[in-house]
């Protein structure tokens, strides 16, 4: 065979490597800053917005998720994007990748 056909070494490790991972956009609803709260976690709110099967209104429907952060920069209020992942703990199943805005200080 062929190096170019056997496999060197273990599979990649890498998330971005490995099959199509969700990616949801929120809001930083609580962060690891406040006292009392879960180190390197930040909780985001995900808003959708959908049609009413009966009535054809538009309404929101929102849920929240837990995701890692691993080097603590997201606060409450900034909108982050958060991508799908293996568990990392009892409720975390999703990592903050980037920051998409941040309100400015008042």
């Amino acid at each position: 065979m062929s190096d170019a056909t056997q496999a060197k070494g273990p599979t990649p490790k890498n998330d971005e490597e490995r099959g199509n991972k969700r990616h949801l956009v929120g809001r930083v609803i609580s962060d690891t800053a406040s006292a009392g709260r879960a180190k390197k976690t930040v909780t985001v709110e995900v808003v959708r917005r959908l049609r009413d099967p009966i009535y054809g209104k538009y309404i929101k429907r929102r849920k929240r998720y837990h995701a890692h952060d691993e080097t603590e920069q997201f606060r409450t209020n900034d909108l982050i994007e958060i991508r799908e992942s293996r568990p990392l703990s009892a409720t975390k199943r999703w990592v903050a990748v980037r920051l998409v805005d941040r309100p400015e200080e008042v």
